[in-house]
């Protein structure tokens, strides 16, 4: 359960003020000592996560948050992360005094339940003051489950571990399958899998790993092969497979090798379907037909990793975009779980997998290009897209293929 990535995990945050005991009941819950707890308020000063085991979720990501009452300039901007935590995770837990609530527990409560993330009001430090009943019934009337702990004394978290298994199973929506739905018992699948420079040595990357899986997991086969073996593979078979995955990056060789009447997907777009939703960005991607000379373009990774001689999102993509448009691009990149607030500089995002966060981290930056009428892509359909090959790939996915098709017309 410990190896289980992040993105895979079921991601609980803790918020509300300084001082609320946030930071003992991420330990009390865990039962692991992952953040620095003290009288002082503002301890904590950035999101803290801690992986590990939840029974009977599994692997979850509990993630404390600093105060959303801090004060000053850098206050501000830590109160700003928290509230950015609030809007992807699966399950927020929002920690008031047992003696009160403020008004910006009410906020939290109102901003969760806006954002639709489930959440659960936890009155703490019930032991140096119980909460009075008019304190329990102002809380229950915010319209989301209360549980009473103190976290220091370890009373309540049974309850709260309680609640929050309730939410986990009754209010949160798990990833799609990434290609579990493409294939049934029986079925044979060939993944074509580059082995280059951003492959970590000796292991194949989370989402050709996760694909393997899930088809093992519907007892279908898995023929798993480079780029330069993949016509010999087809031909090896008794019966065509059920489908092609490729990396996107070796979609030109795949494309020559597949035969149209076989399935054709990429791992890319399939992570899109899995973690997004695939309609709203193929969508999207016909903004990139609309380029004009000087428009932005935000490329956006989840991940941090350290650029490769041949990186898909600073170098492949601009590249492949300035020779499909023919257009003088500005073209910028944001790297890791920052994302501006502000879109609307940008002619359109191109956005990474997202195999190390959650959906509801990729949901919400959609929800938030599309409030500010920013169109949105993936580096898989963008990468198709530029090399001429997105129907071809699309065709997995009728109704992505339909409103991409719509959205080039107009």
């Amino acid at each position: 359960m410990l190896d289980t990535p992040k993105g895979l995990r079921i991601h609980i945050g803790l918020f509300g003020r300084r001082n609320a005991g946030k930071s003992s009941l991420a330990n009390a819950l865990t039962n692991q000592h992952i953040s620095i707890v003290s009288d002082v308020p503002g301890t904590t000063t950035d999101p803290v996560e801690k992986a590990c085991e939840l029974a009977p979720i599994g692997p979850v990501v509990f993630i404390d948050t600093a105060g959303v009452d801090d004060v000053g300039e850098l206050g501000a901007a830590r109160v700003e992360r928290s509230k950015t935590v609030l809007e992807w995770v699966d399950v927020a837990l929002i920690i008031a005094s047992a003696a009160g609530l403020e008004a910006d527990d009410r906020d939290l409560v109102a901003t969760a339940r806006r954002l639709g993330t489930a959440a659960v009001l936890v009155l703490n430090k019930a032991g140096v003051t119980p909460p009075s009943e008019a304190v329990l019934a102002e809380a229950k009337a915010l319209g989301i489950p209360v549980v009473v702990t103190d976290a220091r004394e370890r009373t309540g978290i049974d309850a709260l571990r309680e609640a929050i298994i309730r939410l986990v199973e009754d209010d949160t929506e798990p990833d799609r399958p990434l290609a579990g739905d493409l294939a049934h018992a029986g079925d044979t699948a060939v993944l074509v899998t580059p082995i280059d420079s951003g492959a970590p040595k000796g292991r194949l990357i989370l989402p050709q790993v996760q694909a393997i899986r899930e088809l093992l997991d519907a007892h279908a086969k898995v023929v798993v092969v480079q780029q330069d073996r993949v016509a010999e593979a087809i031909a090896e078979l008794k019966r065509p497979p059920a489908f092609v995955m490729t990396d996107s990056q070796a979609i030109d060789d795949v494309v020559r090798q597949t035969p149209e009447s076989i399935p054709l997907t990429t791992f890319s777009l399939q992570m899109a379907y899995a973690k997004s939703d695939l309609i709203a960005l193929a969508e999207g991607t016909a903004a990139l037909a609309r380029l004009k000379d000087g428009d932005r373009v935000l490329i956006c990774e989840t991940c941090s990793h350290h650029p490769q001689k041949d990186d898909i999102g600073r170098l492949k993509i601009p590249r492949w975009l300035r020779e499909k448009t023919g257009r003088k691009l500005e073209i910028e990149v944001a790297v890791g779980k920052d994302f501006p607030d502000d879109l609307r500089p940008y002619a359109v995002l191109i956005q990474c997998g997202g195999c190390v966060v959650t959906r509801r981290h990729m949901l919400m930056r959609l929800r938030r290009a599309k409030a500010q009428g920013v169109p949105m892509t993936n580096y898989g359909l963008a990468i198709c897209y530029l090399r001429g090959h997105l129907e071809r790939v699309l065709s997995c996915h009728p109704e992505a293929l339909a409103a991409y098709r719509a959205a080039l017309a107009k």
